[in-house]
C-alpha cells in the first residue's frame, strides 16, 4: 500500500507539473530578458532592465498579479548576437520562462525568433523600430513606433523650412539598410534625394573618420544618424571639429539619454526622435508614477527616455497578465494582448490580431546646453 501511495503521488505530481504553464508557479511568473549589461551598449541595456524592474517591483509590492510575483530574469549579452541567441535558448529551453521582454535592438532580437516560434513564446517590447521586426508575427508585440515613423517625422520637420540637402549615416546591414530606405522614401515624397551617405560595415568598430569624410562631400544642411550612441557621439564630435556645420538629427536607436550623456557639452542642439514622452513631463500620470518607481529602484533621481519606455512596456505586460486571468497560459496572455487597448497614463498602446504594432507615437526633442532636453 505504501508503495502504491508513493507511485500515485509521483504520478499526480508529474501530471501537475506537465499541466503547469512554462514560467508560471503558484507564487511567480518568470519573464526572461537578454540585454547588454556590459560592453559598448551597456547604458541602454541597463536602462531597459531598470525601467521594467521598477514597474514589476511596484506591482509585486502591491500583491503581484492574481497573487503571483513578476520575476524578471535578465542575462547579459554584451551586445553580441551569438550571446543573445544563446541566452534566448537558455531562457526558453532550460529555464522555461513564460515570455521574453525588451531585447535591446533588432540585431539582437531577430536571432531569437526561431526559438520563439518553435516554443510559441510571447516576445514583448523589443527595443527597436526596425521594419524586419514589425512584420506581423504571431508571437511578437511591439509597443513603440517604427524607425520609419521617426525618420519621416525628422524629414517632415525640416522640409517646410526649405531645407533640401540631407545626408544619412547608417550601418551596412539588414536593419541599417532598412533605415536608409526609410529616409530615402521620406525624401522622395518631397522630390529630394540624399546628397551624401556614410555606411559603416562594422558595427563594433565603425570607421568614423571615413564616415565624416563621406558625409562632408555633400555639404549637407542636415545629417540624419541611425547608429548606436557611441558611434553617433563619436561622429558628431569629429564632424564638428572637422568643420561640418550641418544640423544633426538622430532616430531613437541610440537612446536619447545615453547619447546626450556620451556627447556631454558637445551635444547641445542635437535633435533626437523619441517614442515616449519626456521622462520629466510630470503633467502625465505615467511619468509621475515612473519617477517615483525609478527613484525607488535606483536610489536616486536618474530619469531616461529608455527606462520610461521600458516602464510603460512592463505596465502593458502586467495589464495583459491581469486580463489573462488567475490561471495564465501563453495562449490566454496573447489573446488578452490581441484585444488590448490600454491607456498607461497618457500613453496609449493597442493591439489587434492582425496588428502587433502597439503605438506610432513620435516626438522630437533637442539636447540643451545643460544636458537637459527641450521639447
Amino acid at each position: 500500500m505504501l508503495r502504491s501511495s508513493i507511485l500515485l503521488a509521483a504520478l499526480v505530481a508529474a501530471q501537475v507539473a506537465q499541466a503547469q504553464p512554462s514560467g508560471v508557479s503558484a507564487s511567480a511568473i518568470v519573464i526572461g530578458q537578454s540585454v547588454p549589461l556590459t560592453g559598448a551598449n551597456a547604458e541602454l541595456g541597463n536602462d531597459i532592465r531598470n525601467g521594467a524592474a521598477a514597474y514589476f517591483r511596484k506591482v509585486n509590492e502591491s500583491g503581484g498579479v492574481h497573487g503571483r510575483r513578476i520575476e524578471l530574469l535578465t542575462l547579459d549579452d554584451a551586445n553580441q548576437v551569438p550571446r543573445a541567441e544563446e541566452n534566448t535558448k537558455k531562457l526558453v529551453e532550460d529555464t522555461g520562462v513564460f515570455a521574453l521582454f525588451g531585447y535591446a535592438s533588432a540585431t539582437l532580437s531577430r536571432p531569437a525568433l526561431p526559438t520563439v516560434e518553435k516554443h510559441r513564446v510571447p516576445f514583448l517590447a523589443p527595443f527597436t523600430g526596425a521594419d524586419p521586426m514589425r512584420v506581423l508575427n504571431r508571437y511578437v508585440y511591439n509597443m513603440r513606433a517604427s524607425y520609419a515613423d521617426e525618420l519621416e517625422k525628422i524629414v517632415e520637420h525640416f522640409a517646410p523650412l526649405g531645407i533640401t540637402r540631407f545626408s544619412i549615416v547608417h550601418y551596412d546591414d539588414v536593419v541599417g539598410r532598412e533605415n536608409y530606405a526609410a529616409v530615402e522614401r521620406a525624401l522622395k515624397k518631397r522630390g529630394l534625394v540624399p546628397v551624401s551617405v556614410a555606411a559603416f560595415k562594422d558595427r563594433a568598430k565603425p570607421d568614423i573618420p571615413a564616415g565624416v569624410k563621406e558625409v562632408a562631400k555633400g555639404s549637407p544642411d542636415v545629417v540624419i544618424l541611425t547608429t548606436l550612441y557611441k558611434a553617433s557621439a563619436d561622429f558628431i564630435k569629429l564632424a564638428r571639429r572637422s568643420g561640418v556645420s550641418a544640423q544633426v538629427a538622430s532616430n531613437s536607436f541610440p537612446g536619447a539619454s545615453p547619447l546626450a550623456k556620451e556627447l556631454g557639452t558637445e551635444g547641445a542642439g542635437t535633435i533626437v526622435a523619441t517614442v515616449v514622452p519626456p521622462p520629466t513631463k510630470r503633467s502625465l500620470p505615467v511619468v509621475q508614477e515612473y519617477q517615483i518607481a525609478i527613484e525607488k529602484q535606483l536610489g536616486r533621481k536618474e530619469y531616461s527616455f529608455t527606462s520610461l519606455e521600458s516602464y510603460i512596456s512592463a505596465k502593458v505586460t502586467v495589464e495583459a497578465l491581469k486580463r489573462a486571468g488567475p490561471r495564465p497560459t501563453r495562449e490566454a496572455f496573447m489573446h488578452a494582448l490581441d484585444g488590448l487597448k490600454f491607456d498607461a497614463g497618457g500613453y496609449v498602446v493597442s493591439f489587434a490580431p492582425d496588428n502587433h504594432n502597439g503605438s506610432a507615437f513620435v516626438e522630437l526633442t533637442v539636447i540643451g546646453r545643460d544636458l537637459k532636453f527641450n521639447y
